[in-house]
């Protein structure tokens, strides 16, 4: 029996996907419920698990976009798995040398085959021979993307005349498309940027308190509830969530001719993936403890850092709160990430001196900033919102302990 392996839903608004990595190949005998390839939507990227065991048929090839309900393999139900010991029992030791040298350089000519020619296998296209003839090009110098390594008319066009006295360094360039994830984020960085009126204001923050409850609790805090850590993220989201609680305005939306407003904090957090930038949500995070905040935003990204994100953890979301400091950042504007009306960007903490009643001190200092949509925030809301936040950091036994630590941090 042939089944046909269609490409689910992974959205409602979901349309199309893209084949990111073929996991088997053409032919693979495969199991039931085994990942058989990755694909990229507009949100995350998913795993395809077989429907059926039996031999694979692929339908299409990495980097195709397919529809939602589409063909994309045919398993062959009806077939027997190979067994794995049929070749070690059929060997001849008067022949198996031969057989061997055989084997093992048969698998080594099919990544040979898919390794694009080097520009002097290439030839060019009339057209694209015509443009470099022109611009006094050598076809030999050209890394032709066509069929075959075929030079196109567009490659020519492309290509750039050697300046000055070669140095014999490399000069070889790679033309890869970008993922649909990447595509999409690209296309709303851009709306963000084009259809919001962004804003920033900066403050700094002197992360000194922290520092001192971090140091004296974080051991335990660690060995209490089962290796989650306390770091900055939970002090900075408790602020966040209370400094929206404060300033109702940074936690609405702009919906055409309407602003909604939400009596929630669900906060993105911006997360390094192997896909590059995700931003899950914390659901309800005024409602969560120190505690409830880190082991939730160390699951989310443990499930961005092993490819395992869903579209329903990053849908959502009423303000984004992102860390370039890991990164080594110092300043930066962020982008909005929209529909939301703001953004809080963390940077590096760096000694610097500082006036602290009349005297000159060096403290751990971290520069943050706000990017906010005017057209729904005002100046007075932003700046007293990125205030709100700094007096919670830097007091926060006090507006995030209720001067109790151990009962804030469940100890």
């Amino acid at each position: 029996m042939i089944l046909e392996m269609k490409v689910p839903s992974p959205g409602e608004s979901i349309k199309e996907v893209e084949i990111a990595t073929w996991l088997v190949k053409d032919g693979d005998y495969v199991e039931k419920d085994q990942a058989i390839a990755e694909v990229d939507s507009d949100k995350a990227t998913l795993e395809l698990p077989a429907e059926a065991s039996g031999i694979i048929t692929l339908k299409a090839e990495e980097g195709d976009a397919v529809a939602v309900g589409a063909v994309v393999c045919l398993i062959d139900t009806s077939a027997a798995k190979p067994s794995g010991d049929a070749p070690a029992a059929a060997v001849d030791p008067e022949t198996s040398g031969p057989k061997a040298v055989v084997e093992t350089v048969a698998p080594k000519a099919e990544p040979v085959a898919q390794t694009p020619p080097s520009a002097a296998e290439g030839h060019a296209s009339p057209a694209a021979r015509k443009i470099l003839d022109e611009k006094n090009i050598a076809p030999t110098t050209v890394s032709g993307t066509g069929k075959g390594g075929r030079i196109t008319k567009e490659d020519a066009v492309n290509a750039v005349p050697s300046m000055g006295t070669p140095t014999g360094g490399s000069r070889g360039t790679e033309r890869t498309k970008l993922s649909m994830l990447r595509r999409k984020v690209a296309e709303r960085l851009v709306a963000a940027k084009n259809e919001t009126a962004m804003l920033t204001t900066f403050n700094e923050v002197n992360m000194t308190p922290i520092n001192l409850i971090r140091n004296e609790y974080k051991d335990v805090f660690k060995a209490k509830h089962g290796g989650v850590g306390l770091g900055y993220m939970s002090f900075f989201t408790k602020a966040v969530t209370r400094a929206l609680q404060l300033y109702p305005d940074v936690n609405s939306m702009m919906d055409g001719d309407h602003k909604i407003a939400f009596d929630f904090c669900d906060i993105s957090i911006a997360v390094s993936g192997p896909k590059g930038l995700m931003v899950p949500v914390v659901r309800n995070a005024e409602n969560l403890t120190f505690r409830g905040v880190e082991a939730d935003i160390k699951r989310l990204a443990i499930k961005a850092r092993d490819g395992q994100i869903t579209v329903d953890d990053m849908t959502g979301g009423t303000f984004t709160i992102t860390n370039g400091g890991v990164f080594g950042s110092m300043l930066s504007t962020p982008i909005i990430n929209p529909p939301q009306s703001g953004i809080l960007g963390m940077h590096n903490i760096i000694e610097r001196p500082i006036a602290v009643n009349g005297k000159v001190e060096i403290h751990p200092m971290m520069y943050v900033a706000l990017s906010y949509d005017h057209r729904i925030i005002d100046g007075r809301e932003s700046v007293g919102f990125l205030v709100a936040v700094k007096e919670a950091l830097e007091n926060p036994m006090e507006l995030l302990m209720d001067n109790n630590p151990k009962k804030a941090l469940e100890l």
